[in-house]
């Protein structure tokens, strides 16, 4: 794993909510809502293009509410969204309504929060690969990882309960969708539970950058559970001990360390090939 992990925000700029067809700002009827970060019901606002389409497309979501800019919806296909069920607004009420400097892309929708998926469900069975992040913090890095976790079909992301932030709008938009795809479960003691999926057949990798062997040469074809330290601390010494094995991704020297999300990019791309390599020689 890595030792210390900086985050450099990628995120462009917003919809103005600017009427292409006259060149002026298009205005929303009626009064601007007011900034509503957490609604009173529960609900939360997830915004930007690909992760409000994922969202749609989750049939485990009930959308309260679906506004969007005169523009993203002229951009958007029919088959896409039913455009029907879109209130128009414009950039400047839609920002209202979510947390300061969200990149919406002109497009958010308010929904209930996904429940954290139960760990014998989401992984019944050993097979593939699933991930621990163990005390990692920073919403932006956990959506990140959530990306590169659909992108090679990961299982399941197992994160400590009490130690992980919530989902929010801004880590599902740097998730692009991510959330709605690989089940989130939350559970008490990692160190447990990688003993518990040990058990249950997996092999648990934890990544160190202290390990001896570098990750390629520990991987097989083994179902596996690739287990990412903390931003800046690495894996706790506990969790460790608890893992079949310790692999490190090795880097140039120059370099101390790899921010924790692009850890993750690697890791799951290396199981992933160890994994299809294997599948394909047998």
């Amino acid at each position: 794993m890595t030792k210390n992990s900086r985050f450099r925000p990628k995120d462009g700029g917003r919809d103005s909510g600017r009427d292409r067809s006259s060149g002026a700002p298009w205005k929303a009827k009626g009064p601007r809502p007011t900034r509503d970060d957490k609604p009173s019901d529960g609900s939360m606002w997830i915004y930007g293009t690909h992760a409000v389409l994922a969202v749609l497309a989750n049939p485990k979501r009930k959308v309260l509410e679906l506004r969007a800019t005169r523009n993203t919806l002229e951009s958007l296909d029919d088959s896409q969204v039913d455009k029907s069920k879109i209130a128009l607004t414009d950039g400047e009420s839609l920002s209202a309504l979510l947390p300061p400097g969200a990149v919406h892309q002109g497009i958010a929708v308010r929904v209930h929060p996904l429940e954290s998926s139960d760990l014998d469900q989401a992984l019944s069975t050993a097979e593939g690969i699933a991930l621990i992040l163990d005390q990692v913090t920073d919403p932006q890095n956990i959506g990140a990882i959530f990306r590169s976790a659909a992108a090679f079909g990961v299982r399941a992301i197992i994160q400590q309960d009490r130690k992980a932030p919530p989902i929010t709008g801004s880590l599902a938009k740097a998730a692009v969708g991510g959330i709605e795809l690989v089940p989130d479960v939350r559970v008490v003691n990692i160190a447990q539970t990688i003993v518990q999926l040990a058990e249950d057949g997996w092999m648990t990798v934890g990544l160190s950058g202290e390990a001896e062997q570098d990750l390629a040469d520990v991987l097989d074809s083994s179902p596996v559970v690739l287990v990412m330290g903390a931003e800046g601390k690495g894996l706790r010494h506990l969790v460790g001990e608890r893992c079949d094995r310790l692999a490190r991704i090795p880097i140039h020297p120059q370099m101390e360390s790899l921010n924790v999300s692009a850890a993750s990019a690697i890791a799951l791309y290396a199981a992933h090939m160890a994994q299809k390599k294997k599948s394909t020689d047998g």
